[in-house]
Formats: C-alpha cells, sequence, structure tokens
C-alpha cells in the first residue's frame, strides 16, 4: 500500500463511481504512453458534477479535465468527491501537480483505483493531500485488482524498466501455428485478425523474429481507421539480413523500425539498415541474454508495452527468458496434424509439469468462430 493511503471497505456508490472512472480510463489506452491511463469522476450527494480522462501524452490529467468539466458544468467542485483510477501525482512533469489542482479545487474526498509504483510518485500525492487534511481512500476488491490490471504496462516498466510482453498467436485445435510447409495464412477468422489490430495500435510495439520477417514479409502497422499512431516495429535478426527491399525496411517513414543483431552482424548490412532509417541495437549473448538486453533497451526509449507476434523459435526465447507477461490466443476450428508442423514456442521450455510456468488468471471469449484465449502469468 502506497504511504498517505488507507485501504478500507468501499460503500456500493463507491464502486459504482470508481468503475466509471476505470471505464473512463479505458478511451486513453494507446493515446497516453508512456504515461499510465487514468479517468476520474467528481461526485456530489450522489451526484455526478464532473469527468475526465487523460486523452493524449502531455495533455491535462484525469483530475484536471473532471474539475474543469464541473466548472464547465457551472457548479462548483468545492466538497465534492473524487474518483481516480490511479493516484493523483505530487510532482511536475509534462504537467502540474495533480495535488495542486485538487486542493485549489477544495475537493474533500478522495478515493484511489490504485497505488502509483513509479519512483516519482509512491504514495506522495496521497500523503501531500492527507497533509492538507482530505480524505483518501484506496480501493480494495475487484475495483482496486481492475485498476492495477488496467496499468500493467506502465507498472512493469515502472518497476523493472522493461516493456510489458504480450504474446499473440493463432493456433489451430492441435496447436499448431502453422503447417509443416510453413502456410499460416490464415488460421485465426477476419474478426479476429481486426481485433489483432486493434492490439497493435493499443501497443508502443511489435517484435517478430527474422523467420517470420523473410517468411511473410509483414509490414507490422496497425491497420484500423481509430489508429492515432504507429507503434515501433522490432526484428530479431542477428545477422541483420532484413531486405532493404522488404515491407518493413521500406515503411520507415510510415512506422519506426528497430532491428535487434548480434555483434557478428556484417558491418556493410547494419550500416545498410541504418542508412534506409531503421534503428540497429547490438544485443550479445544467448537468446534469453539477447532478450533481456533489448527489453532493457526498449525500455530506455520509453517503450512500456510489446505485441510479441513472432514465431516458434522467438516466442521459446521470451518464454525461456521469464519474460511473457501474458498469452493472447486465437484458437480456431481447424486441425493441421504433421509431425513437422509448428508449435506456438521452441527453445528450453519447462523440463517437468512442475516447472511449467502457470497462468494466474485466464478467461476466454468467441471471435468470428475462434476462441480467444487470454492467460496472465504476472501481475505488476
Amino acid at each position: 500500500m502506497s504511504p498517505g493511503t488507507r485501504t478500507s471497505s468501499l460503500t456500493l456508490q463507491d464502486r459504482i463511481h470508481l468503475k466509471r472512472a476505470l471505464a473512463l480510463a479505458e478511451a486513453g489506452r494507446g493515446r497516453v504512453s508512456p504515461n499510465p491511463i487514468v479517468g476520474a469522476v467528481l461526485v456530489r450527494d450522489g451526484d455526478v458534477i464532473g469527468e475526465g480522462f487523460h486523452a493524449e501524452l502531455g495533455g491535462p490529467h484525469a483530475e484536471v479535465t473532471a474539475i474543469a468539466d464541473c466548472r464547465a458544468r457551472g457548479v462548483c467542485p468545492a466538497g465534492a468527491t473524487l474518483y481516480v483510477s490511479l493516484e493523483p501525482c505530487a510532482h511536475q512533469g509534462r504537467q502540474p501537480p495533480c495535488t495542486s489542482a485538487i486542493l485549489e479545487a477544495g475537493v474533500g474526498r478522495v478515493v484511489v483505483g490504485s497505488d502509483d509504483p513509479s519512483a516519482k510518485a509512491g504514495g506522495r500525492g496521497p500523503e501531500a493531500l492527507r497533509e492538507r487534511g482530505i480524505e483518501v481512500q484506496l480501493a480494495d476488491g475487484a475495483e482496486g485488482a481492475q485498476a492495477r490490471l488496467a496499468n500493467q504496462a506502465f507498472r512493469k516498466h515502472a518497476r523493472t524498466g522493461r516493456p510489458l510482453v504480450v504474446l499473440k498467436s493463432a493456433l489451430s485445435l492441435d496447436g499448431r501455428t502453422a503447417t509443416a510447409e510453413g502456410d499460416s495464412q490464415w488460421i485465426s477468422s477476419e474478426a479476429s485478425r481486426r481485433l489483432a489490430h486493434r492490439w497493435r495500435a493499443e501497443s508502443d510495439a511489435v517484435c517478430v523474429g527474422i523467420g517470420t520477417a523473410l517468411a511473410d514479409d509483414p509490414l507490422l502497422t496497425a491497420r484500423q481507421p481509430s489508429t492515432r499512431r504507429q507503434p515501433t516495429r522490432v526484428v530479431f535478426d542477428a545477422a541483420a539480413r532484413l531486405p532493404l527491399e522488404s515491407r518493413l525496411a521500406s515503411s520507415v517513414e510510415e512506422a519506426p523500425l528497430l532491428v535487434i543483431a548480434s555483434p557478428s552482424a556484417p558491418a556493410d548490412r547494419v550500416e545498410a539498415l541504418k542508412s534506409a532509417g531503421a534503428g540497429v541495437v547490438v544485443c550479445a549473448g544467448d537468446p534469453r541474454t539477447r532478450v533481456l538486453a533489448a527489453l532493457a533497451e526498449l525500455g530506455r526509449r520509453e517503450i512500456t508495452s510489446l505485441l510479441l507476434e513472432g514465431g516458434p523459435t522467438l516466442a521459446g526465447s521470451f518464454l525461456d527468458a521469464g519474460e511473457v507477461d501474458e498469452l493472447r490466443v486465437f484458437v480456431a476450428p481447424i486441425v493441421i496434424g504433421g509431425a513437422g508442423a509448428r508449435p506456438l514456442a521452441e527453445g528450453r521450455g519447462a523440463a517437468t509439469i512442475a516447472d511449467a510456468a502457470p497462468a494466474q488468471a485466464m478467461d476466454w471469449e468467441s471471435t468470428g468462430g475462434d476462441l480467444l484465449i487470454r492467460a496472465r502469468l504476472k501481475e505488476w
């Protein structure tokens, strides 16, 4: 629990308003990274008098927007309760401290969905408010858990310096991602593929291995009308083999491209990729070490979320490194068969069932005839 807050049971009305703040926060997903998504609701005498969310990086924070909305309605926020999905900040960043706006507005009580684990926050905001006589409560139960889960990418980056990794794949009923000849288009349905494009738009980066890049010549952009920015495309390419005429290398003006090469990559190939506009990061060591080094570099570039779309070799390397935080797997109603058909992941894997990585939570839904399974391996 963050300093300056106390966790206690909320009333039914508290939970209703906090859920609304959490719903508002989702409107900022894919728009504010590396900042967290945040929503806020102002309530007095049971009535909502202001709402807001963090809408764009560098723009007003949710609390300030909700207070402005309240005043735009011709209502004074003094004495109201503020429901906010993440603890208010007390430091100067791209925007002034939200605690200053809350104090100036005369808010009487603040209900916080979750703590902020970053070094600049860590309970400072709630503590500053309590020192000025404002009651601050940290949510318990389902709403508190939902608030933490909403910002897993921000939380992992704040705690480790590395992005959250989501492994996305499409499988047949017998657990294969492609035939023995390498054919995989299309295992999943059109509806599932549209959803995958939305995930790209919400992610800071999308990642494949050189095998996938050479076999499929993907573009890896988010192709949907609502896309506000394109993710950085990341290719693990030890020998810098990515062709300059590939769709990835020839579209750097549309979306950034970053190649993860090894120290032994030919210098002329590295320079050619750089000349084409790609970034090249050299990471040494075995696959696990290279994964950790690459993720650290992505974190330094303020990439907080990575959608892993590569084949079984890259998936196995990330799993062996312990750096898959969530799986999103489309299971299609087909059976591929064949000893040479490709699995979800290779690598070392678990030696025994007891060593296998357990999912902390799972859910599933239907998408265009496919079964989408989401499994969370870690919680931050």
